[in-house]
């Protein structure tokens, strides 16, 4: 699940009679953004992550690899406190997944299961019926799909946001509207932009008391070639054999990196990326640059002569890409502790560089200050957009309790051709652009830690 599914807008006031950030802040923040640009050490933390841990799916023996990994990387960085929080959850595991069609013109099929989704029970084949979106099947008379494969082609568009990926997304919620239509599979078109061989997994989700039946994602150019198949007007009949389920459960960990406040360390400024990946690739754009950049924004701050104000806390967050685990246990965990979380901001949308700054809607006596830290991301190409982005995922739980959130949005204009794939490789990560990052978090974070703004985070009324 990801920032451009949920969001939510909350108000950021600043205390009466606050004051702007001082002259002297402002100058370190320029010095800890001119740092960053000559060399962040990013780069550096997301090749040990995948070259020392790799994939890391939640449940796995690699997602105990990189938590140790997370705390022993942290702990050399400089941070005052790295400790662990636990995160549990039931575990999916993936076995083998094979697809071919058998006429009228067979050969192989490159898929790979949702996550989350059942097998097959064994190896099955049924004819396949196609539809071009998620609404279409919708339609479908009930019974309709009887003993057959159902199989939505809608293709993602491209863009510098998420917005694409937001239209797109839901078809990966269809199996149990396929079930209930009849349909002894489903299948759909990855939801992805590239046009590579590399089908793209991610999570789906079950209806309560409707028949489970398997879920797969064909790539992009095998989808193409179902769908000119079909469009021949003779039946076509797959074969498909995926072994998956869930298997028992697992607990796993939140692991947390502060900088404790030198005037009010109970006030927390939150940043960070999550640490689990998907199993097909190694997890480099997603999240590995996430938890790269933060933590080396944090550790720049650690580096100052004298900490600031507020707490600064880097959350390596536990299984996001199964439902935003790690992000509900900590919510759960700090549910006290809202008011206290001034706000937060989390990297997970690859390695772009950073294009907007936004925040939650911000009243008339916290302009000025929102305004101070716009004016310091502005070097580093940084547009400052009221009104737009949303709380990063992991940080969903805890703004939908009435944290505020801040944006620093990506250009991910080819995010998604290498999201959930066997593509997320170090290969596809530019350092310069993490030293961008980099100097984007280091000044929000440093900012909004050292201010005395009120950002408006308070509990929700009931």
């Amino acid at each position: 699940m990801k920032p451009w599914l949920l969001g939510c807008t909350l108000l950021v006031s600043v205390a009466a009679g606050a004051a702007p950030l001082s002259p002297e802040s402002l100058a370190t923040a320029a010095r800890l953004r001119d740092q960053a640009l000559a060399g962040s050490g990013a780069y550096e933390v997301v090749e040990s992550l995948t070259t020392e841990v790799g994939p890391r799916m939640g449940g796995t023996p690699a997602d105990a690899r990189a938590v140790a990994w997370a705390v022993e990387k942290f702990r050399s960085m400089g941070f005052d406190r790295v400790y662990t929080e636990p995160v549990r959850y039931p575990v999916w595991r993936r076995g083998h997944e094979r697809a071919e069609v058998l006429s009228p013109f067979p050969q192989p099929l490159h898929l790979t299961a949702l996550g989350h989704s059942v097998g097959t029970g064994g190896r099955i084949e049924a004819e396949v019926v196609e539809f071009a979106t998620l609404k279409a099947l919708e339609d479908a008379p009930d019974g309709s799909l009887e003993g057959k494969i159902a199989y939505v082609g809608n293709r993602m568009e491209r863009s510098r946001s998420s917005a694409g990926y937001g239209a797109a997304v839901g078809a990966r919620g269809g199996a149990s509207t396929a079930a209930r239509k009849g349909a002894v599979a489903y299948l759909l078109r990855s939801v992805g932009t590239d046009s590579d061989r590399l089908p793209h997994t991610g999570t789906m989700r079950y209806e309560e008391g409707v028949r489970q039946i398997a879920a797969a994602a064909l790539s992009n150019p095998d989808a193409d070639l179902l769908s000119n198949m079909l469009r021949r007007g003779q039946p076509v009949k797959l074969a498909l054999d995926i072994d998956a389920g869930m298997q028992g459960e697992y607990e796993s960990a939140n692991v947390i990196a502060e900088l404790r406040g030198r005037e009010r360390p109970d006030e927390v400024v939150v940043i960070g990326g999550h640490l689990d990946s998907w199993d097909l690739g190694t997890g480099a754009i997603d999240d590995a640059a996430g938890i790269a950049i933060t933590a080396r924004a944090a550790a720049l701050i650690a580096a100052l002569p004298q900490r600031p104000r507020r707490t600064v806390r880097m959350v390596a967050f536990a299984n996001e890409e199964q439902g935003l685990l790690g992000g509900f246990a900590y919510a759960k965990a700090h549910a006290g502790e809202i008011a206290q979380h001034v706000t937060g901001a989390e990297s997970d949308f690859g390695a772009g560089r950073i294009y907007a700054f936004s925040t939650s809607e911000a009243p008339e006596a916290a302009r000025e200050t929102v305004e101070q830290i716009a004016q310091a991301l502005a070097p580093l190409g940084i547009e400052h957009t009221p009104g737009k982005g949303g709380a990063g995922p992991d940080l969903i739980p805890m703004a939908q309790e009435g944290m505020a959130w801040a944006s620093l949005a990506q250009d991910g204009s080819d995010y998604f051709d290498y999201h959930h794939t066997a593509n997320d490789t170090l290969d596809k990560v530019d350092a310069k652009a993490l030293d961008q990052n980099v100097a984007a978090y280091a000044v929000f974070a440093w900012l909004a830690a050292e201010s005395d703004a009120d950002f408006g985070s308070k509990p929700k009324e009931p």
